[in-house]
C-alpha cells in the first residue's frame, strides 16, 4: 500500500472540509470555489508526489483518502 506524506493527508482534510462547507449551503460560484480549488490542490500534489516517489497515483490518493476522511481503520 502507498503511503502518504503527512502533507498529502493535509491537503485531502482540507478539501474534504471544503467540501462539507459548499455543499452545506445553496449553490453559488462564490461558495464552491474554495472547494474546487482545495480539491485542485490536492489532486495536484497526488501527481506530484507520485512522480517523486515513483508510486501509482492511485494507490497513492486512495491511501491519502483512507488516512485523512477513515484514520479509525489504520
Amino acid at each position: 500500500m502507498a503511503e502518504p506524506s503527512d502533507e498529502l493527508i493535509k491537503l485531502c482534510k482540507a478539501a474534504a472540509e471544503a467540501q462539507t462547507a459548499a455543499t452545506s449551503q445553496p449553490y453559488s460560484q462564490e461558495a464552491w470555489a474554495p472547494w474546487l480549488q482545495a480539491a485542485e490542490r490536492f489532486q495536484r500534489a497526488v501527481t506530484a508526489e507520485a512522480e517523486a516517489t515513483e508510486t501509482n497515483r492511485v494507490e497513492l490518493e486512495q491511501a491519502a483518502k483512507k488516512a485523512a476522511l477513515h484514520p479509525e481503520n489504520e
